[in-house]
């Protein structure tokens, strides 16, 4: 009864990984493209400790569960919006919905007391967001750089030489990409 048994490892993180749910197969009523939205939340989740995901290779499926014990002075995200099947790359378009501001990590970390007490601060501001505009493949998309300025209160939109101002509230209509969060010691969490 090997192959049942429950292993438990510690592996630290450079980035966590978040799975979009698969793209709607079907275009909505008025017969147009639906881009379905899914909060940040909900794909953070995955790190609660109680969510199972299946995880399949060649020879063996196996379930994971995922908890987070220590928190970053930077949390990087990399949304999966790209897959490969056996014939081409396809690129999820789902809008990830989240904050500018404010991403409470604490409801994830692990609920052993002594790694509780160990994080006093577990909010995180965004500092910038990697986006990747067209199709997917080698040479078919771009990237552009949305980064906050500390010292201006600025919002800046960086893609190849060029760099414009940006309202905050345009960050979030942006297919996220890849997301760099700075732990806030500021103030009590």
């Amino acid at each position: 009864m090997d192959e049942y048994k429950t292993t438990t490892q510690k592996v630290p993180f450079f980035f966590l990984t978040l799975d979009l749910p698969a793209a709607p197969l079907f275009k909505d009523e008025f017969d147009a493209n639906f881009i379905p939205q899914i909060p940040l939340l909900d794909l953070l989740a995955k790190f609660d400790g109680t969510q199972e995901k299946e995880y399949k290779s060649y020879k063996e499926i196996r379930m994971k569960r995922f908890e987070i014990t220590k928190l970053p002075p930077y949390l990087i995200l990399v949304i999966k919006r790209f897959t490969k099947n056996n014939f081409f790359v396809e690129k999820n378009h789902t809008i990830v919905n989240f904050p500018i501001g404010d991403l409470e990590m604490g409801e994830f970390l692990s609920s052993n007391p002594a790694v509780q007490d160990a994080h006093p601060h577990t909010k995180y501001r965004l500092c910038a967001n990697i986006v990747h505009d067209g199709d997917p493949g080698a040479g078919k998309g771009t990237y552009r750089v949305q980064l906050h300025h500390k010292g201006a209160k600025q919002w800046y939109e960086l893609q190849d030489l060029h760099v414009t101002n940006l309202l905050p509230q345009m960050i979030t209509l942006a297919e996220a990409y890849i997301q760099i969060w700075e732990l806030d010691t500021s103030a009590e969490s």
